[in-house]
């Protein structure tokens, strides 16, 4: 699942963001103090003049995908610019997809583009003596992201960072830990968790490390019924405060979600948008007795606390063992030398006299990490072969180091082999690295090409609880030779499907694309070995339950559903790369750079630069993905502090480019009311689309660059029985694929980028965004306007209901400002208007309606009768609109559009 892990579901999720907010520099300090009244506390939060006015973490769990949002607004009340940092930490098996900063009215957004391309920045970077990137390692398991940033006096700014991650269970349940440490009081702070688990949520708890039980039952809501469960945390300034009297804040420290899914079902599979998830956890089958063989580095360099925590650890271990279990200690140093040579019974008695092995072993010489390797694999096959009542018990090897090989074989490229000749697939290898220096890719490799994992263990006093705690998550294996299975007609881009053993408490989960139209043909099916049987199911899709499903969740579990592919993909392709050679690496590393790129992921192969700010010394921030043997953050150097440009375009009035373009325009509005201006005709041509609501239709289409615009119909919420329901476009998706520019616009909100998780703007901001060449101006509770460099710009109205309105529903309408750079292929209910059209009317007379005049067009062959009548254009003004006379071209648009207009029904808003 995640890279080095596989899909082998031994643990579950350990999701964790440090959020750390400094509104102050670093010599900052309190200005004040709070006054307390009966009715109301008013606090002075501010901290050397600047504010954090809100602070919030937004979580949505669907079906193990977690989705994260991160958002604070930090205000400067002084008079001079100040410096803030925003800090937050993410666990490392997280895929930042999105950072933006909003200030001054404008947006500065990140852009993810591969490593390759981005080498230029490390490259100056690398020059300056400085390091530009914003991500650092921290910690065991963390990566810190963080940004300093000079503002203005008297001016705010908005972070909002977003990152996703597939949520890993891990003894019975999965773990969503937030760490809080904002530094200062906060005026909103919020943790708001949804999940939502099509299996029905089993449990669900919430704990806050720096609350007390009484005030957590206060502070903390949770709930959950069904499929849906919520945790939210709002406490106020007051209920922040470290003492009534402090100004400073009590929240410091972890804030713990778990929960678990029902399992009453066997079946767990998911499948929207031609992708599907395979969740397999089964419940209530027998623990299968283990053969297990523990492999020690006994060398010189273990001496101190790591031999005296492996020990206890060890005690621990053989303490806990099943009297079914069989198994033996193997120890290496220049020398190597087992315990018994052979498997024997967990027996009270060999458990006995094995502790007392493990207490009085000595360390001695280098590391002949070969020579104990080999021995302990033989050990398992010579009790496999010889000892058949063993053959079904489910083998496992578990070796821990702290150094290199430095005794017999050295050569790792022949380590590697001799391990894979040896064991040849027959159990899993879980090699356990302590301290910073051992070979820990070279351990990972290794374990990867034996169906196992690899773990680093941290010299710290925890030392013998993180060795336990690793051992419990494969003490209880349930099932060996696991294989989930799937129509090889109906499916590709498969993750990995087959797993060597399954353990209690963990889950196997599998994700691909089904082919199209063979959604009925699609089945799992289930094939592994239990404890004295054999284990087979077979899953088929429940479409009813699905359709339900998506009515519930909608957009998000289709689109949660395939990023867990591109997720679990992706981890795959980089953990395989680090085992290939040659043309296979190179191989998995394009397709891993490709789907980073099309999925919007900051890895390993990815990099995310932020245009408009930079340093003293021009530089850009970089966002990158810091390698698993990076310098801890204490040990690397200063950060450079960031500034946003000295003046941004007012975004509030329009371009010079718009301010030049001609009265009429083209257009779809209200009803919808499609007009057509023909500059060459100094006339105008417009016609209806009669569809239903929920109906998407092609407006704009560029087959040259990818460029298109798609609009989806709303009907109108009040009507008469029998009446005529209006449509009109509630929804517009705008996409520019050459730079990954996705624009999604609604009534409500604003989204950037919404596949991966990009900012939402509401109407109510006022802000210009730019990626790459497409800027994008949002004018407060009016417009916003799109342009595309070297191609067009539209603009989008917003239309609120208001007194009086015979509409009663906000809507949008569509409008193209500037079309001449666009292709001469554009296409599209719009598009294909952007070039001269050429047509004659005649014969005008009365129409059946006296008050409005009929003619003959003829027009791309076609004699058609058309009525000459009003309709409105609200590019200018969209409340009252300016009245536009315009030949109507009846039923449709038949024989003015090319084809049909069912030919422009789309199945997707991109």
């Amino acid at each position: 699942m995640d890279g080095a892990m596989g899909l082998r579901a031994l643990l579950c999720v350990y999701l964790a963001s440090l959020l750390v907010l400094q509104g102050m520099p670093t010599q900052g300090s309190p200005t004040g103090r709070p006054k307390v009244n009966k009715k109301r506390q008013t606090l002075d939060t501010a901290v050397d003049g600047v504010t954090i006015r809100s602070l919030k973490v937004n979580c949505k769990v669907t079906s193990r995908f977690a989705h994260y949002v991160i958002t604070s607004q930090v205000v400067n009340n002084a008079d001079e610019a100040k410096e803030i940092s925003f800090d937050v930490e993410i666990p490392k098996t997280a895929f930042i997809s999105d950072f933006a900063i909003t200030a001054d009215g404008s947006a500065f957004i990140g852009d993810i583009k591969d490593k390759v391309t981005a080498w230029k920045q490390y490259r100056k970077a690398a020059i300056s003596g400085e390091n530009a990137g914003l991500v650092r390692a921290s910690g065991r398991t963390m990566e810190q992201f963080t940004i300093h940033l000079t503002i203005g006096p008297r001016s705010k700014a908005t972070f909002r960072l977003t990152y996703e991650e597939v949520l890993k269970r891990r003894l019975m349940q999965y773990d969503i830990v937030i760490k809080v440490k904002p530094k200062q009081l906060v005026h909103h702070f919020e943790i708001d968790v949804d999940i939502f688990e099509p299996q029905g949520i089993s449990k669900l708890d919430a704990h806050a490390s720096f609350l007390s039980n009484d005030l957590a039952s206060q502070l903390v809501k949770k709930s959950f019924s069904g499929k849906q469960g919520r945790v939210l945390f709002h406490p106020t300034v007051s209920q922040q405060q470290s003492c009534p009297t402090c100004s400073t804040s009590l929240l410091n420290g972890d804030f713990k979600v778990t929960y678990d899914v029902n399992r009453d079902q066997l079946c767990d599979l998911l499948v929207a948008n031609n992708h599907f998830a395979h969740f397999f956890a089964p419940q209530n089958l027998t623990n299968m007795n283990k053969n297990v063989v523990f492999v020690i580095d006994i060398s010189t360099s273990m001496e101190g606390q790591k031999v005296k925590q492996t020990k206890e650890a060890l005690l621990k271990i053989l303490g806990d063992m099943r009297p079914g279990d069989y198994f033996d200690l193997v120890l290496f140093g220049s020398e190597v030398q087992s315990w018994k040579g052979s498997l024997v019974q967990a027996s009270p008695a060999n458990l006995r006299a094995a502790q007392d092995f493990v207490k009085h072993f000595f360390l001695a010489g280098a590391t002949n990490l070969n020579g104990g390797l080999l021995r302990g694999i033989e050990i398992l096959n010579q009790a496999q072969k010889n000892l058949p009542k063993l053959s079904n018990h489910a083998s496992v090897l578990i070796m821990l180091t702290d150094g290199e090989p430095t005794e017999g074989v050295t050569d790792r490229s022949q380590i590697l082999k001799n391990v894979r000749n040896a064991i040849r697939g027959k159990f899993p290898l879980y090699n356990l690295g302590f301290g910073d220096n051992v070979d820990f890719n070279f351990l990972d490799v290794m374990s990867m090409e034996n169906n196992g994992r690899a773990q680093r263990i941290y010299e710290d006093h925890d030392a013998a609880q993180q060795l336990q705690g690793f051992y419990d998550q494969v003490a209880n294996p349930l099932l060996v030779d696991v294989e989930l299975l799937y129509p090889q007609d109906t499916i590709s881009d498969l993750t990995q499907h087959r797993h060597k053993q399954y353990y209690e408490g963990s889950e196997i989960m599998v994700a691909g694309r089904i082919a199209d139209h063979k959604l009925s043909s699609f089945k799992a099916d289930v094939l592994a070995h239990g404890e004295g049987q054999e284990f087979k199911m077979t899953c088929l899709v429940d479409e009813e339950k699905m359709k339900n499903l998506l009515r519930e969740r909608g957009h998000m579990l289709e689109n949660h559903i395939e990023r867990l592919w591109a997720y679990l993909t992706i981890q795959e392709l980089l953990a395989k790369r680090t085992k290939l050679e040659g043309k296979e690496k190179a191989d998995a590393a394009a397709k891993a750079l490709q789907m980073s790129l099309a999925y919007q992921f900051v890895t390993p192969l990815t990099s995310m630069t932020i245009r408009g700010v930079a340093d003293e010394d021009g530089l850009e921030p970089v966002v990158d993905k810091p390698p698993e043997d990076a310098l801890p953050l204490e040990m690397v150097g200063h950060r450079k502090t960031f500034k946003l440009p000295a003046s941004q375009p007012s975004p509030t009035g329009p371009s010079a480019d718009i301010q030049q373009l001609p009265n009429q325009v083209t257009g779809v509005d209200t009803d919808p009311h499609f007009l057509i201006h023909v500059p060459q005709k100094e006339d105008t041509l417009c016609f209806n689309i009669n569809e239903e609501p929920g109906v998407i239709l092609s407006l704009v289409q560029d087959p040259d660059t990818g460029f298109s615009v798609n609009g989806q119909l709303i009907g109108n919420r009040a009507g008469s029985p029998g009446q005529h329901q209006g449509t009109y476009f509630g929804r517009l998706g705008i996409v520019n694929p050459t730079t990954g520019f996705q624009l999604e616009v609604t009534p409500h909100n604003i989204t950037l980028n919404p596949g991966s998780g990009g900012p939402v703007f509401s109407w109510k901001d006022q802000a210009s965004l730019r990626q790459h060449e497409v800027v994008v101006t949002i004018n407060r509770k009016r417009n916003l306007v799109v342009a595309v460099e070297d191609g067009g710009t539209f603009e989008v109205v917003l239309h609120r209901v208001w007194k009086g309105s015979a509409v009663h529903q906000d809507f949008l309408g569509f409008y193209v400002l500037d079309s001449h750079r666009m292709s001469a292929r554009t296409h599209g209910l719009l598009g294909q208007f952007f070039h001269p059209i050429d047509y004659t009317v005649s014969d005008p007379h009365p129409g059946s309606d006296p008050t409005k005049t009929d003619a003959t067009m003829l027009v791309k062959s076609h004699q058609l009768t058309v009525t000459r009548g009003l309709q409105k254009d609200y590019s200018k003004n969209p409340r009252h609109g300016a009245e536009v006379t315009c030949w109507f071209v009846h039923n449709n648009g038949a024989g003015l559009i090319d084809g049909v207009y069912t030919d422009y029904i789309v199945p997707d808003i991109f």
